[in-house]
């Protein structure tokens, strides 16, 4: 069981770094335009030489941002409450922290995975007809890395919940 948690604790970690760094970073796009190459995030896009912020609220991005903030929250709390079930904290002993955890890195993939699913879908439709020479890049990636990380925290603290469960529910037969 502890070995299942220690796992999906190492996993949420590194998804919750990767996550963090994605949401940050002006890397999820590069593209050339005019001859120079140019790169943007979620919150600012950059020209040779300089950084602006995004001024326009445009829904995908909005929603892309604030689908990656749940994302890191959940999976923050996740973290908090699955260390909190490796130690054996006993307070709110009325809730199975390991399945808590489990649920909590399952909701931190579902909204990174819809953070980039809207992403992908309005810039391939978008930036794949306005500029011929565009490409996904590094943040972009992080976030996709991320989506498995928190996906397998998830699994690895169901598996614990489940070794952990299995004993009781022999037991009281």
């Amino acid at each position: 069981m502890y070995s299942f948690m220690g796992g999906g604790l190492f996993c949420a970690g590194v998804g919750n770094i990767l996550l963090i760094v994605s949401t940050a970073t002006d890397y999820w796009m590069q593209y050339r335009h005019s001859s120079n190459y140019m790169h943007q995030g979620l919150w600012r896009y950059c020209v040779p030489g300089k950084c602006m912020t995004h001024t326009d609220s445009i829904a995908y991005w909005d929603a892309t941002r604030a689908f990656m903030i749940l994302s890191l929250l959940a999976c923050f709390i996740g973290i908090v409450i699955g260390i909190m079930a490796f130690i054996r904290y006993s307070s709110f002993d009325g809730f199975d922290k390991t399945f808590a955890a489990g649920i909590l890195f399952f909701i931190s993939c579902f909204f990174v995975l819809l953070a980039m699913a809207v992403y992908t879908g309005v810039t391939v439709n978008y930036y794949g007809k306005r500029y011929g020479s565009w490409r996904f890049s590094w943040s972009y990636i992080m976030g996709w890395v991320a989506v498995v990380l928190t996906f397998f925290s998830g699994i690895f603290y169901m598996c614990a919940y489940r070794m952990h469960e299995c004993p009781r529910n022999s037991n009281s037969r």
